[in-house]
């Protein structure tokens, strides 16, 4: 398989279905953004962190790849005009999302009780993570934009948003893992 195709370099990519769009489509902003959200993960998983949180991570990291499938696939050419579907596609499931529900549960567990906004950092693993949470979020909003346009199932946005918890949560437990500094957020008054 070739790398280079030569068929974008008019400033068109093809969705899975073979619908060809400008590069500037939101729907092709919407799964890059979850591909760059995957190689920030990658990133985190790289580090030196717990077994769980590597091999939760590697989970993730697959089914980004369903999520980005969803987002690329033209949905005109997903389902046949009987309902069945056209492209074997995988979705997102809600037990993917209670995964992540429960990863996060059982985070909170060893985490001390929070009572302000924290700021982020501490820790270069710690910062990962909160840049991975910011393109998660990045991630949803236009994933959130895309569907008003052209809706796809709502667990994909589920999970996005999940998602975003979970790095969040995952962030608190790497300072705590790490013995980094927790610095909370506490508004200063003008004086």
């Amino acid at each position: 398989m070739k790398i280079y195709t030569k068929t974008g370099d008019k400033g068109t990519t093809a969705l899975f279905g073979g619908t060809r769009v400008p590069k500037h489509h939101i729907r092709i902003d919407s799964y890059g953004t979850v591909d760059e959200l995957n190689s920030y993960i990658g990133l985190i998983r790289d580090q030196k962190i717990d077994s769980q949180s590597t091999q939760t991570l590697i989970d993730i990291q697959n089914k980004l790849f369903t999520v980005g499938a969803v987002l690329a696939t033209d949905p005109e050419k997903a389902i046949l005009k009987n309902g069945e579907k056209r492209l074997n596609i995988p979705t997102i499931s809600s037990k993917d999302i209670e995964l992540l529900e429960k990863e996060i549960d059982k985070m909170n567990e060893s985490l001390p009780p929070m009572t302000h906004f924290v700021l982020p950092g501490g820790h270069q693993t710690v910062s990962f993570c909160h840049v991975a949470r910011c393109v998660c979020r990045r991630a949803e909003r236009l994933a959130t934009a895309l569907y008003e346009i052209e809706p796809f199932e709502e667990t994909t946005l589920q999970y996005l948003n999940r998602l975003s918890d979970y790095l969040f949560v995952l962030a608190r437990k790497l300072t705590l893992d790490l013995k980094a500094e927790e610095i909370e957020w506490i508004p200063k008054k003008n004086s």
